[in-house]
């Protein structure tokens, strides 16, 4: 995914040097990255101090300490506030229920998502189909399909292309050169731009006509529901473990109709399951549409099953067209990228760079795959789900596996065979068996055999035999403790958890108890030693000062830059937990950036009042009038709201040496200028191709007196001391 705006980002960075250097002396230098802890050093160490470990508790269990909260669980005891978050559904969570039912998506089922955030492009060739496309639209998209400017009347081109031009047009990408024919290419560039924008005006006049909106809609409310819950909800322990399991069970929303099957993955499939038996949650896991989609296990068919028309197979042979848009090659919903040559190809995938224009290559229409088993699932399935990739398990097993998966598949995938009145269109994206597909011949999957004859049971027999393979138990301990406890965590630890977790028949409950009352779990070596995702980080620090947030794009476009959006990651494997994934200079200037950007009330949606904590304080916010004394006075005050005081000496003295630097004053003004200008294209996926804008911002006097509020230069002396806090090590590690 291309990092827009990146060159300006930093040059900003560079500009600000000294305020730079707070990050780059303390926070970079200061990370060592955790090494494994012998039992020996355990039993030598002392305990966490009382506050340490209810701090500890806070940030590993939860999104970090809101004022007051430490105070609340001391009251509560806090061994009694661990048991109460083991158990979310006796915890009263209003509060954040309520700001999540202002999301429209999120209390929908995946068929109304289809019907009201319809996809641009398919939504018109319905309407076309059913003669119901306004007559001025009409014209504009035959015009658009054949690339001509109004009234050229050159040969139409292929319907998959024009349906693409209909997707494209909406975010205001250009074609590539492939598409477009040699009347199209004679046309002015003005023209064209000014045919493309009436274009893009008359598909936003009728979704706004018919009460519709946009599909990038689902997404931002996703990713918004994630951020209230986890800013607002008492069930901290839960919001912790849905971004786990979600990144477990990792699925890209950019790919193809995951778009709206996230929703029901997120609220039916993850949130149920966070602290159940893992047999149930990977049973979710494998029956969700999502995941069948995202690993096109969806279209994985018998090669001996007879060719059936209607739905399904229409809505399988729509996808194999559409996967391939965004840069991803043929051969498989995700571009043949995991089929064949594992995931390799895919990883790789991840890193190239979008065309210098910003935009994916569009490559050629591929030839229609033959029918047939798709292996993409059973071996993601084994390999990062349950066994871990030493978990034994051959290539033969992986053929089996994919075996016994066939025909777990979508009711009309993508919503477009009910849109057509063609079928129920209550269970449009819901999973369902179909026994035609299925190969029904015996199976050997790990030694065991699966007879003949078994139907939708085959599938159930491997996930049986997978919950409760030695391999997962160790490989979902290794998970659970390099999440709560280390990096590195000690083979001892990870054998306890295993155990636990085979004693408990992979109860998730009473595995994550043998990590919480682990010598490990409580070890001071483990204390702040773990690096705050980007997530965290955002998180944490909005709760620290008290915030209020919509959970909208703004906020959730910081979180990207730092370089982890939400449901963004293409490969299967989600992203990364360990400390050199996210320790570096670029990424730590991110950081700094976003900690700017939030004290100044420069994010759009979110707000912290710091003036009502300073005058708590007492403390003078009188911008550069402030004496050494009222700085010093500051840095104690919000390093006890935001660290609970839990500041070294020489992070102290690194601050204090900051804000007496007349440089900063001058710097801090350019760096969290772009608190809103990530684009979408930089959030991977298809949005580049199919999104529909909503309206946009006028231009005038409102856009500039918004953007001369977003670069005013922090004054408030006590902003500068709030994003230096953020920025330390002491609260970017946990």
């Amino acid at each position: 995914m291309k990092r827009i705006g990146f060159e300006r980002s930093q040059r900003n960075c560079f500009a600000a040097r000294p305020l730079v250097s707070l990050v780059l002396a303390v926070a970079l230098f200061a990370v060592s990255l955790p090494a494994t802890i012998s039992a020996q050093t355990l039993a030598k160490t002392p305990r966490l101090t009382e506050d340490q470990r209810l701090l500890h508790v806070l940030n590993r269990l939860g999104y970090g300490a809101r004022p007051g909260d430490v105070e609340r669980v001391r009251r509560v005891g806090l061994e009694r506030y661990i048991e109460q978050q083991l158990f979310p559904d006796k915890i009263a969570d209003e509060t954040a229920a309520a700001k999540v039912r202002d999301l429209p998506a999120m209390q929908m089922t995946t068929a109304e998502l289809y019907a009201k955030y319809p996809q641009p492009g398919a939504l018109l060739k319905q309407l076309q189909r059913q003669g119901r496309l306004p007559a001025g639209l009409a014209e504009l998209r035959e015009n658009r399909v054949k690339g001509n400017p109004p009234a050229g009347g050159a040969a139409a081109m292929p319907a998959a292309a024009g349906e693409q031009a209909d997707d494209s047009v909406m975010s205001g990408e250009v074609m590539p050169q492939s598409m477009k024919n040699d009347d199209a290419a004679k046309q002015p560039e003005a023209e064209k731009n000014a045919d493309r924008n009436e274009y893009r005006e008359a598909i936003r006049q009728y979704y706004v006509e018919n009460n519709l909106l946009p599909p990038h809609r689902l997404t931002a409310d996703l990713q918004a529901s994630r951020i209230l819950r986890a800013v607002y909800s008492e069930r901290q322990l839960q919001e912790v473990l849905v971004d786990f399991w979600s990144n477990h069970f990792n699925v890209f929303a950019g790919k193809g109709a995951d778009r709206w099957l996230l929703v029901s993955f997120d609220r039916d499939t993850i949130r149920p399951h966070t602290l159940g038996k893992f047999r149930d949650l990977l049973q979710a896991t494998a029956e969700s549409p999502a995941m069948l989609f995202y690993l096109d296990n969806f279209q994985s068919v018998s090669p001996n099953a007879a060719p059936q028309g209607g739905m399904n197979r229409g809505g399988m042979m729509n996808n194999r067209r559409r996967m391939n848009r965004g840069g991803m090659r043929p051969g498989g919903g995700l571009g043949g990228l995991l089929g064949g040559g594992g995931r390799g190809a895919m990883r790789d995938q991840q890193q190239r760079q979008p065309a210098d224009n910003g935009q994916m290559n569009m490559p050629p229409r591929p030839p229609r795959r033959a029918r047939g088993i798709n292996e993409n699932y059973a071996r993601e399935l084994m390999e990062l789900h349950t066994l871990g990739v030493e978990g034994g398990y051959t290539q033969k097993d992986v053929q089996e596996v994919a075996r016994c998966f066939t025909g777990w598949t979508i009711m009309d995938p993508r919503g477009f065979v009910s849109a057509m009145g063609l079928g129920n269109a209550s269970r449009a994206g819901s999973f369902y068996f179909n026994a035609r597909q299925h190969d029904d011949g015996e199976k050997t999957v790990l030694g065991h055999k699966i007879p003949a004859g078994g139907g939708v049971k085959d599938g159930l027999m491997v996930l049986d035999i997978l919950a409760r393979h030695p391999a997962t138990a160790k490989f979902i301990a290794t998970k659970l403790a390099r999440r709560f406890v280390s990096d590195a965590p000690t083979p001892a630890l990870v054998e306890r958890i295993a155990a636990a977790f085979t004693k408990s028949d992979g109860d998730i409950r009473e595995t994550l108890r043998a990590v919480f009352t682990s010598p490990e779990f409580n070890a001071p070596e483990n204390y702040r030693q773990k690096i705050k995702t980007p997530f965290e980080v955002a998180m944490s620090a909005v709760r620290s000062l008290g915030g209020e947030t919509n959970g909208g794009p703004a906020l959730h476009q910081w979180i990207a830059r730092m370089g982890e959006p939400l449901y963004m990651y293409q490969a299967p494997t989600g992203y990364p937990d360990t400390a050199e994934h996210w320790v570096n200079t670029g990424a730590l200037l991110e950081r700094l950036n976003f900690g700017l950007a939030l004290a100044a009330n420069r994010i759009p949606g979110t707000r912290v009042d710091l003036a009502r904590h300073a005058a708590a304080g007492g403390a003078n916010n009188g911008g550069g009038t402030a004496t050494a004394a009222d700085k010093s006075r500051l840095v104690g005050q919000f390093a006890a709201i935001i660290l609970q005081g839990d500041i070294s000496p020489k992070t102290k003295e690194s601050l204090l040496r900051q804000l007496n630097e007349a440089a900063t004053t001058a710097t801090t003004a350019t760096t969290a200028q772009n608190a809103d200008t990530l684009a979408p294209a930089a959030m991977g996926g298809e949005d580049s191709l199919m999104e529909l804008p909503a309206e946009r911002e006028p231009r005038g006097r409102r856009r500039a007196e918004r953007m001369g509020a977003m670069q005013t230069p922090v004054q408030s002396e006590v902003a500068r001391v709030a994003a230096l806090i953020l920025g330390s090590p002491e609260f970017q590690r946990q």
